[in-house]
């Protein structure tokens, strides 16, 4: 058994949810925001037999895709300072920790 931990973008995790739930796999999800561009991401947690791993990650390779968005830069608070252009960031994808469960118990 494993704790699967999946961050994935908001734009995606309708998506991932009805793979995952027409798959016969259950999560939990978490609302949560990013640290750098301050987007909003789930994070979801799903208990998962060792059997199962690499179908639920090939799940999440699917249905969640990285993309480029412009991310502009705040105009500085310096005086005289000439504020810099917007640069392209990749988003998107997934972040997710797989953890070994001792026990899991579901009433």
């Amino acid at each position: 058994m494993k704790l699967l931990i999946a961050i994935v973008s908001n734009d995606d995790v309708r998506l991932l949810l009805e793979a995952l739930v027409e798959e016969g796999f259950r999560a939990t999800k978490l609302a949560s925001t990013g640290g750098f561009l301050r987007k909003g991401n789930t994070t979801l947690l799903m208990g998962i037999a060792n059997e199962d791993i690499d179908g639920v990650l090939q799940i999440i390779r699917k249905t969640c895709r990285r993309r480029t968005v412009p991310y502009p830069f705040p105009v500085t608070e310096h005086p005289g300072m000439i504020p810099h252009e917007a640069i392209n960031v990749e988003v998107g994808g997934a972040t997710i920790f797989v953890i070994p469960v001792e026990q899991q118990v579901r009433y």
